[in-house]
């Protein structure tokens, strides 16, 4: 008799959870979030961080963001974002003023620009996304690399330069031509030119 309810109660707890999954975990979905796996920016650039959604529910006030970041050093992710029907910015710490969203849930954007990208931005920023009942899914991580801006040439400077070369080099190039002429200039001048004193001795 005892076996016997034994096997009724661990049958019924079976068929509980078979019931459990087929419906109640048909109500949450995955939310999937897409990153691109690396960026690139030059030292003072804004730099766009792509991050999109998508969820088999349309974004309501319950949907949430969160952006943070890993340097390279490694240790765990520090969250510098955070969105909740409006975005909240860190006050203060690395990112504090240098942060300005630019998602759009209702188009499955989350994205973000940092502006005036630092060395010391370099490291991995991880994007997570819940809109309940959509909660589970994994966060998507991109690599940011930031590097030295290479040494341009403006046109202003090029102008300076030529100034420098040029002036200088055509007023030597007037004066060494002058003084070659001049001699012949005043050489045959003393021949046709010939004082009284010559003439009445001649």
């Amino acid at each position: 008799m005892c076996r016997m309810v034994a096997g009724q109660t661990a049958l019924n707890v079976v068929l509980l959870l078979y019931l459990f999954g087929c419906f109640g975990l048909s109500q949450v979905s995955g939310i999937h979030v897409t990153t691109p796996a690396e960026v690139h920016a030059s030292k003072g650039d804004t730099v766009m961080l792509p991050c999109t959604f998508t969820s088999t529910s349309p974004p309501t006030s319950k949907m949430s963001v969160h952006w943070s970041y890993r340097p390279l050093t490694g240790g765990p992710p520090l969250v510098f974002f955070h969105f909740s029907s409006r975005a909240y910015y860190q006050e203060s710490g690395q990112f504090a003023g240098r942060i300005k969203w630019r998602g759009a849930p209702a188009r499955g954007d989350a994205s973000l620009s940092l502006i005036n990208a630092t060395l010391n931005d370099n490291g991995t920023y991880i994007c997570d996304v819940t809109n309940p009942p959509d909660v589970f899914g994994p966060n998507s991580e991109t690599v940011l690399t930031v590097t030295p801006k290479a040494h341009t040439i403006r046109f202003s400077d090029v102008a300076v330069l030529l100034a420098f070369i040029l002036i200088p080099s055509g007023l030597l190039t007037f004066f060494l031509i002058g003084r070659m002429f001049c001699p012949k200039k005043r050489h045959n001048q003393s021949k046709a030119y010939r004082s009284p004193i010559e003439v009445t001795e001649g």
